[in-house]
């Protein structure tokens, strides 16, 4: 296991800024869990493998554009073809391609070999804007309101999350505010006590009223950290919509400025239809980064790349960041994003 966060002071990557009383203390771990190089590269490694092994499927169709001998018209068509197929989107593939033809003519490339090397290079730098690391500690508390469709693996990841920033000293509290789906408060609570973190939850409550109460209790407890479960839903429901909206505003009474993050998380085997999740609760809640589970034996990674290219078209709000992605079930199958891994672990 390795850090996801960063500290500001001065972790996930999470960043954590530490209080002023303990900065001195804290600055140390911190930038060592905010520095690549604190990776132990066989760990990272390892990390890797799993991402590649989880993109097989997406990999295999587009690394069999590359087995020929020359670079003409076919291999780009099979290649569009492959794009497509991985749900990278007609306009992620088309700037792709015209991307990787102008690498081509730049260097002067002969061998097909060398155009997926192109390729990924064309296709770390579409993603690299969304490399970004979730800081947390620069306001106390931090408030993280998570969102998302049913079966995504929202509370999953909420789980993997605390339990990351539990073990860099964080004392973290969750609000059981998915008051809508049967068992969601005792799927979180199970997540609370491996974790060994406090929960707080209403029976039937509303879930404005529970992140209130969480909010208020997180400050008065002293907590570094505050994540909010909110209801699953799915984007054309816009009565529920609305209702994340409430939460929203009641988060920011109960401490002005809060949400200081607001998460989706989305299941990467959805492909295009994760985009059109992304663009809905963006317009509903303006969010400020992404968690990308379930990429173990897709056959749609490519959908982060058109996620990436709406991001750089999304506007005064920036490009929005992939902080975490998932490959499975357990604890380490959730990672920081890098975009050169990713690229890496596409093309096989």
């Amino acid at each position: 296991m390795f850090s996801f966060f960063k500290k500001k002071t001065p972790l996930v990557a999470p960043t954590v800024v530490a209080p002023a009383a303990t900065a001195d203390l804290a600055t140390d771990a911190v930038i060592a869990a905010a520095a690549p190089a604190a990776v132990p590269p066989v760990v990272r490694k390892s990390w890797l493998d799993k991402l590649r092994a989880g993109l097989r499927k997406t990999g295999s169709d587009i690394a069999q554009v590359f087995t020929g001998t020359q670079i003409d018209d076919a291999l780009y068509e099979d290649l569009e073809s492959a794009l497509l197929m991985a749900d990278a989107g007609v306009k992620a593939t088309e700037y792709l391609l015209a991307d990787l033809k102008r690498r081509v003519k730049d260097g002067r490339v002969t061998e097909p070999a060398a155009v997926k090397a192109l390729l990924a290079d064309a296709i770390t730098d579409l993603l690299q804007p969304l490399q970004r690391p979730l800081t947390v500690g620069e306001h106390t508390p931090t408030v993280i309101m998570v969102v998302g469709v049913n079966g995504a693996g929202k509370t999953t990841s909420i789980g993997k999350l605390t339990r990351h920033l539990a073990e860099s000293g964080q004392k973290v509290l969750l609000a059981a505010a998915d008051t809508f789906r049967a068992a969601a408060k005792e799927q979180l609570a199970v997540w609370a006590g491996r974790n060994g973190v406090e929960i707080v939850s209403q029976d039937g409550g509303d879930p404005s009223s529970v992140t209130f109460d969480a909010v208020t209790a997180g400050k008065a407890r002293g907590c570094d950290v505050v994540i909010a479960d909110t209801a699953g839903r799915l984007p054309t429901q816009l009565h529920l919509m609305e209702e994340l909206r409430k939460v929203k505003r009641v988060i920011g009474k109960a401490l002005a400025g809060a949400p200081h993050e607001v998460l989706l998380v989305v299941d990467g085997n959805t492909g295009q239809n994760a985009l059109a999740q992304v663009k809905a609760f963006d317009d509903t809640l303006q969010l400020t980064g992404l968690i990308v589970t379930k990429l173990d034996g897709t056959a749609k990674g490519g959908v982060l790349a058109a996620i990436a290219l709406w991001a750089r078209e999304r506007g005064a709000n920036g490009p929005l960041p992939v902080y975490f992605i998932g490959v499975g079930e357990k604890l380490e199958d959730l990672e920081t994003f890098d975009a050169r891994e990713f690229a890496t672990a596409l093309l096989g």
